[in-house]
């Protein structure tokens, strides 16, 4: 496997390493031990959901109240979307700044994000499939969002897809309504770097 830290501090790019001959493709897409070692604790498996979007389809940009937060270890075995780590913690140096990293079919990738940092992507291809391993189980009310098209986070989100055919964004009535980043934080919906730090704490 290989490593990429991301712009946005607490999220990783994980290129696995793949095995294809003509029976077809084999990988290790999570691996425990390189999982700890990148991100200093191991990962609590609390749930595991997926995801199928057509093409256009946003989701996120979501995030969850610290403690205990909820980090997401993502990978799209079909289809392709781009997905987004937004630094969310409003102390931060990096505070709104995204990075992003291409999933798909062919190169396999993965990202981590950890607690208290935001998540979202764009499907780029029709029934995008999206695997996502997460450390806490859903809670409505710790739930929340800022919205994907935030003029101040700015996501210079891709306006064709795979395949080069025009898409435009399509996004849930919920997203739609979310906050902008500015009013998120009036709201006290986000993190502090402090908060985030002190729960990751618990962890190692």
């Amino acid at each position: 496997m290989q490593v990429r830290t991301l712009a946005v501090p607490g999220a990783w790019e994980i290129t696995p390493r793949q095995f294809g001959d003509s029976r077809g493709v084999f990988l290790e897409w999570f691996k425990a031990e390189v999982f700890a070692e990148t991100v200093g604790h191991r990962f609590t498996l609390a749930q595991a959901n997926c995801s199928v979007s057509a093409a256009g389809v946003i989701r996120g940009i979501h995030f969850s109240t610290v403690p205990p937060g909820q980090a997401k270890y993502v990978t799209c075995p079909q289809g392709a979307v781009l997905d987004v780590a937004v630094d969310i913690r409003t102390d931060s140096p990096t505070f709104g700044k995204w990075d992003t990293v291409l999933l798909d079919d062919v190169d396999r990738r993965v990202i981590y994000l950890a607690e208290g940092v935001g998540h979202a992507f764009m499907s780029l291809a029709v029934n995008s499939t999206v695997l996502y391993l997460v450390s806490t189980g859903y809670n409505p009310s710790a739930e929340h969002g800022v919205n994907p098209l935030c003029p101040e986070v700015n996501i210079d989100w891709p306006t064709t897809d795979r395949d080069g055919q025009p898409i435009t964004p399509i996004l849930s009535d919920k997203d739609k309504a979310a906050p902008s980043l500015t009013k998120a934080r009036e709201l006290g919906l986000l993190p502090t770097t402090a908060a985030v730090e002190e729960y990751l704490a618990t962890l190692v």
